[in-house]
């Protein structure tokens, strides 16, 4: 266990039942925690079972229980690193573990086994080997920045990666994902704002799984992101416990709209080791889908998509809409799940 996680663990101490600690401290031995201030605010029940804040940081023993559809990688990110630090699965882009450490450590992070303080930093010399493999492939277009959260490096060394993958002329965009605004907005400061200025090519995707986070903090960051000229996008995980639930959905996508945030992503659960607490299946979601495009209008509906196993890539599963009938034509599912014809 980590110092820091040893800490995290003495701060839940103070407001976790005694009998919740043996199995947490279990945990913290085998994966990082981390909880911020900001996120402890957002609570409004320190119980995983009750409030889906709590839920998604809180350590719980069944993360040392693992199935045998479970790994350590399970989007493959290991079988397609050009060089360390860099995966680069699709042509056109390449995903750049900047860092490994997070402000917060979610508990079912498909990374999980990669990320915290007893992982290794990436130095000067593996940064630049990343960054001339990007210059040296003109079929890139895009870097992603992902970790661990890029946004905890410090400003000066977040600049200097920007600029220089900002210099190489292929680049066309620079793509960020981050959890920093959402679970740590204290910490998006004028130095951190300041990296994301400079250069007007910066996508930020925001990881959040619930309208609950959804603080004034949160909001004012968001406000001052849009002043820089980020363009800013969200992800979300599809979690049991969390927001496996169309109105919950309809309601953070909403608010994220409302804000100027365009939802991206749902993801479909990730087989992460010791996450199986958290999955849903994929009828499930798909159903949960389906209501969603019956409630809201479409340019606040992310796509829900799998990442496959193994490394293979992202595809849409959302829903199942229309398929061949044996007679002609095709059958219809409308949203509220009613059945039509269709003939070309």
């Amino acid at each position: 266990m980590s110092s820091h996680s040893y800490a995290q663990v003495r701060k839940l101490c103070h407001i976790l039942p005694d009998e919740m600690l043996p199995g947490i401290e279990n945990v913290a031995q085998k994966y990082a925690i981390s909880i911020t201030s900001d996120v402890m605010k957002t609570m409004e029940l320190y119980d995983p079972e009750r409030d889906p804040i709590a839920r998604q940081y809180i350590p719980d023993v069944r993360e040392l229980e693992n199935t045998e559809i479970e790994t350590k990688d399970p989007i493959g990110d290991h079988a397609h690193e050009a060089v360390k630090g860099l995966v680069h699965r699709y042509a056109d882009r390449v995903l750049f573990k900047v860092t490994p450490l997070c402000a917060v450590y979610c508990r079912f992070c498909f990374r999980r086994e990669m990320v915290g303080p007893e992982n290794e930093l990436l130095d000067d010399t593996d940064i630049k080997r990343a960054i001339s493999y990007i210059a040296e492939h003109p079929e890139i277009r895009e870097v992603i920045l992902s970790g661990g959260d890029p946004l905890i490096l410090s400003p000066r060394r977040l600049t200097n990666i920007i600029l220089e993958i900002s210099d190489i002329g292929h680049i066309k965009r620079i793509r960020i994902h981050s959890r920093m605004p959402i679970a740590a907005p204290s910490r998006m400061t004028a130095g951190v704002m300041s990296a994301l200025d400079a250069r007007q090519n910066i996508y930020l995707v925001m990881h959040i799984n619930h309208p609950q986070e959804i603080t004034d903090e949160v909001k004012n960051v968001i406000e001052r992101l849009h002043e820089k000229g980020v363009r800013l996008l969200s992800q979300s995980v599809l979690l049991n416990g969390v927001n496996q639930d169309a109105k919950i959905l309809e309601e953070l996508f909403l608010k994220l709209a409302d804000y100027g945030v365009v939802p991206y992503y749902l993801h479909h659960p990730d087989k992460a080791k010791g996450t199986a607490h958290f999955r849903v299946t994929i009828q499930e979601g798909r159903d949960i889908y389906r209501q969603l495009r019956g409630l809201m209008a479409g340019y606040a509906i992310p796509e829900y998509v799998l990442d496959i196993p193994g490394g293979y890539g992202k595809v849409p599963i959302n829903a199942d809409w229309i398929e061949p009938h044996p007679d002609g034509g095709y059958t219809v599912r409308d949203p509220k799940g009613q059945m039509h014809r269709y003939y070309d």
